[in-house]
């Protein structure tokens, strides 16, 4: 994406992102044909216009499961896009053209803990359906705040401030859009 396309996004009303750093660069090169530099500027500028931004990395064994690259990404985050940006570490299932089988969910816990390790507040683990990591915890007193379950929110403790009702941290979160999903469910259910 150029900068001006994103401008234009941002113009038209774009204020949330998830986007996906495939790896580092050679792999992106390789498999992607693309530059990830480009990724990580239109990264940092859409947080310099106040884009809420999030990173995820589809885990893919044999092409971008190397620790070091890894926490290359998370070192990256901390630094150019901040450390309440969140990382979803999603595991990849074979499909299509390359069937390698998927990467073991131990493999996603240890890169989810060295992200943390590495200052990020906020790595979910994704496609591990019921596992604690897909949930929010307050970065504070580890309480459990927003429960998912794969795409659904189960549960939403943080108060219309975005606090942690035990401890009082203000998380850094866009709650707009997890309420407003959650909501519009409840309505759905209603109708």
């Amino acid at each position: 994406m150029t900068e001006e396309a994103l401008k234009l996004l941002h113009e038209a009303g774009l204020d949330a992102m998830n986007v996906d750093i495939k790896g580092c660069s050679d792999a992106v090169k390789k498999f992607c044909k693309a530059d990830v530099e480009v990724v990580w500027r239109n990264c940092r500028l859409a947080k310099e216009m106040g884009i809420h931004v999030e990173v995820t990395t589809l885990i893919i064994p044999g092409v971008n499961n190397d620790l070091e690259c890894l926490r290359t990404i998370a070192q990256r985050i901390v630094r150019e896009l901040g450390e309440d940006t969140p990382w979803h570490v999603t595991r990849y299932y074979p499909a299509y053209k390359y069937n390698e089988p998927p990467p073991l969910v131990s493999f996603l816990e240890s890169v989810r803990n060295m992200g943390m390790e590495e200052g990020l507040k906020y790595v979910y683990l994704g496609n591990v359906p019921g596992h604690p990591y897909e949930n929010t915890y307050c970065p504070e007193c580890g309480e459990l705040l927003i429960k998912r379950y794969v795409f659904d929110i189960v549960e939403y403790k943080l108060t219309d401030e975005n606090k942690c009702p035990k401890c009082g941290y203000e998380l850094e979160i866009v709650g707009k859009y997890v309420k407003r999903s959650l909501l519009d469910k409840i309505r759905w259910l209603l109708s």
